[in-house]
């Protein structure tokens, strides 16, 4: 994968993402299922102006929905979280 806006997918706003954010200097995004750590650690190199120290990559497991014999599952999704080198950040609109 040569385009990093098909790496990263969208980054994931929340209340444990921000503490990170504010005591550890990390952040977390959606990723491509198929994307790797390097590829992750240069699209966002690439697309914020900032140096990645460390990749963490987690599958979160599609939920189980529906009712009676309509049941499927949602996709999986995998998550990314990335620690910058100190003293950078990304900015969020």
């Amino acid at each position: 994968m040569d385009n990093p806006y098909k790496i990263i997918l969208k980054p994931l706003i929340t209340e444990k993402g921000t503490v990170q954010t504010e005591e550890n200097n990390c952040y977390s995004f959606q990723v491509h299922p198929k994307a790797n750590r390097k590829e992750i650690a240069g699209a966002i190199e690439a697309l914020f102006d900032v140096h990645v120290l460390k990749v963490n990559t987690m599958i979160r497991k599609g939920k189980r929905m529906g009712r009676g014999y309509r049941v499927y599952n949602r996709s999986n999704v995998k998550r990314a979280v990335v620690k910058l080198k100190e003293g950078e950040a990304i900015e969020f609109i």
